[in-house]
């Protein structure tokens, strides 16, 4: 008589297993990278308004504002923690610079970025790049990697 086959050999499970484990190593720490650098993109999101207030008041005053935390004066609130995220400790005015700090959910505590305003002398407009600050490149989006 001919006999049927009744399942997997151990080996074919072993072999899958062996498979998914391999899939799992590379994929947990691409999605670990993913995660934080959604959180850096919340804090860019986060200084949204900053950017709006310093813009506006550049545009009302002709220069920058002169005082080292700034944020009364673009119209945000006065204390730095009081804009907070998931990630993000703080935002801060510095003068025509933004800092974005963030607590352990990006790599490690106190990381930054710097988003830095610059102003047109021809047409007035402001402009903002960010390329300074501690987090790492891999976790910053592209348009803010140096």
């Amino acid at each position: 008589m001919k006999k049927v086959q009744q399942g997997f050999t151990l080996i074919e499970l072993m072999i899958v297993v062996a498979i998914i484990g391999i899939l799992a190593a590379i994929a947990i720490p691409a999605y670990q990278d993913y995660t934080k650098r959604a959180h850096v993109s919340e804090g860019l999101t986060l200084a949204g308004g900053a950017k709006a207030g310093l813009a506006e008041f550049y545009a009302s005053n002709g220069k920058w504002p002169s005082a080292t935390n700034s944020n009364a004066s673009v119209g945000l609130p006065a204390s730095i923690i009081s804009i907070r995220g998931n990630a993000v400790t703080s935002v801060q005015v510095d003068q025509s610079r933004i800092i974005i700090t963030y607590n352990q959910r990006v790599d490690t505590s106190n990381n930054t970025i710097w988003v830095d305003a610059k102003a047109s002398t021809v047409s007035g407009s402001v402009t903002f790049t960010c390329s300074g600050g501690t987090v790492l490149a891999k976790y910053r989006p592209s348009t803010c990697r140096p």
